[in-house]
């Protein structure tokens, strides 16, 4: 059914609310800009009428003093208009650009709390899209909402009131022509909501194509499939030409409407104004003078000017109201995953027990990947995780440092429900390797000291010996230094999971798991990483997930 228009407005009013919180500290930039807007309308609105004296007073009535008087005066008020309108513009800029600094931060801030269901819900591409053309979107529309729609209304009433005192015959043209206009923009507006919003959700789709291009551009190489992957984007990107292409096309009806409007308005007020000028021999007393007439062509551009730029501040927030929700989302969605009211913040030991748990990814997800398992760990065990693809070996261990969180049952560690702990508490003593593990652009120590922040180069040497990593990262140029590009592209895929592990083990945690993190390393080095683990962190509890007999041969207990 349809939603009744005060749920509607209601709505709009709380997001409008909820993203103004993000102005803060630009509070007193954006309550400046308005000040000055109006300074700036007070002079331009002066201009006309002094023009109007210098017309009537000064070259109609040759008087060489009054055309100097009427010429400095309009002078000043033209370099006031300047000054206060750069200052309003400068103050709207620091405003609008702050703004969505603050508001970027706050979204990335939400996103940094969701779980992976949460980001599941939304894409990453539609997450990296919200961040940037949508952010661009909204501080350009809270730019001229404080500077434009300011300027406009107050321009508008105030050239309408002189316009009056001037001669009140001609003024109620503007009456009528204002109505014809505001109906026109309507029109055109409500059209091309419609397609903006179509547009966005486009976009989504086009970072999205991007994004899985670039991830895999040597699957995409190997396949010779990038003719493929442009028609792709090619298709997208079409979409988004051609909405955008109907949406301007609607829009592009307001320059025609405003002129019908503007030049309607000019040959009315020519046609009717040297009639009363004719009629009155240029008295102002009787009826209207040259200047008069003048002035009444500055009003009349400024008031439709000010029409015309008000129905740009609707377009701008047409086009920024989708992204407004869309930034909303973000900053409403609630991470599934919450901490006790007391939380613990103390895992006692790495023992770990699964009791009647029962995991589907989703809410009403009837298939259960995980189906009553029950499962005890004793602390300091080494247990191995065997079993085909898609049985589930990840989920099981994704549930120990609660990154998800279990269906049905309980997931135990240190003998207390993980749900208990500090979720910050629990993952520092949980450290898990994962089979596409990343490394992030920085030094081979940036990345390491990802497990303990204040690690010395000693420290870090020692977990790289470990994982065997310290032989190949001496072979390096400039050793520890060496700086890993975005997603460690310089180093092998089997360098890079003894990075990682070597990163896990700094942290000392009291329960280490392998996804399948030794897959890309051969079967010595994989044996002497095992050794490692034996001698060096015998009360660690660690859970190998590995398709090789040989890794989980020596374990306590196999699964």
């Amino acid at each position: 059914g349809a939603v009744p228009m005060q749920y509607v407005q209601g709505g709009t009013e709380i997001m409008i609310k909820r993203l103004l919180k993000s102005v803060r500290e630009f509070k007193k930039d954006a309550l400046l800009t308005p000040f000055f807007v109006v300074l700036e309308v007070v002079m331009e609105v002066i201009i006309p009428l002094i023009m109007a004296l210098l017309i009537d007073k000064g070259i109609d009535g040759q008087d060489m003093a009054a055309i100097w008087k009427y010429g400095i005066i309009l002078v000043l008020c033209a370099m006031l208009a300047l000054v206060f309108g750069a200052a309003a513009g400068t103050f709207a800029a620091r405003a609008s650009t702050g703004f969505a600094r603050n508001l970027r931060h706050d979204m990335y801030y939400n996103v940094q709390n969701f779980s992976f269901s949460n980001i599941d819900k939304f894409s990453t591409a539609s997450i990296v899209t919200r961040l940037t053309t949508d952010i661009t979107n909204i501080q350009n529309a809270y730019m001229m909402s404080i500077r434009v729609a300011v300027r406009c209304p107050i321009m508008l009433i105030f050239a309408l009131f002189i316009a009056f005192q001037i001669n009140s015959h001609l003024a109620p043209i503007f009456v009528i022509a204002i109505p014809i206009l505001a109906v026109g923009l309507v029109i055109i507006i409500s059209n091309a909501k419609r397609i903006f919003e179509r547009v966005f959700r486009t976009y989504d789709k086009l970072n999205n194509v991007v994004q899985e291009n670039l991830h895999g551009i040597r699957v995409v190489k190997s396949f010779v499939r990038e003719d493929h992957e442009t028609e792709k984007f090619c298709s997208v990107s079409k979409e988004i030409y051609q909405d955008f292409s109907k949406a301007e096309k609607i829009l592009a009806f307001n320059a025609p409407l405003m002129q019908f409007c503007a030049y309607g308005c000019m040959l009315l007020i020519s046609w009717l104004g040297a009639k009363l000028i004719v009629a009155s021999g240029n008295n102002p007393a009787v009826g209207m003078t040259t200047g008069d007439l003048t002035s009444m062509f500055s009003y009349t551009m400024q008031i439709l000017m000010s029409l015309m730029m008000f129905s740009m501040v609707f377009v701008m927030i047409t086009i920024s109201y989708a992204s407004m929700e869309r930034a909303e989302e973000i900053l409403d969605e609630k991470s599934d995953l919450h901490n006790p009211e007391n939380p613990v913040y103390e895992v006692k030991d790495g023992s770990i027990e699964f009791d009647h748990v029962n995991f589907a990814y989703g809410k009403n997800a009837d298939k259960l990947c995980l189906d009553n398992v029950n499962l005890k760990i004793p602390s300091g065990a080494t247990v191995g995780i065997i079993g085909g693809t898609g049985s589930s070996k990840s989920t099981l261990v994704q549930l120990i440092p609660r990154l998800y969180d279990a269906t049905e049952g309980a997931v135990k560690v240190g003998g207390r429900d993980v749900r208990e702990y500090d979720i910050e508490s629990l993952r520092e003593e949980v450290a898990m390797v994962l089979q596409k593990n990343v490394l992030f652009s920085g030094t081979i120590k940036d990345n390491l000291r990802w497990g303990k922040e204040d690690a010395t180069d000693e420290e870090m040497r020692h977990v790289c010996q470990l994982a065997q990593a310290d032989e190949f990262i001496q072979t390096f140029p400039d050793g520890y230094d060496t700086y890993i590009e975005q997603g460690g592209t310089n180093v092998s895929g089997g360098q890079k999971q003894r990075l990682c592990i070597a990163r896990a083990l700094l942290k000392k945690p009291k329960i280490l798991i392998l996804d399948d993190s030794t897959s890309a390393v051969d079967t010595k080095t994989d044996a002497l990483i095992r050794m490692a683990f034996r001698k060096e962190i015998p009360n660690t509890t660690k859970i190998i997930i590995a398709q090789r007999i040989s890794s989980v041969e020596d374990a306590d207990l196999i699964l």
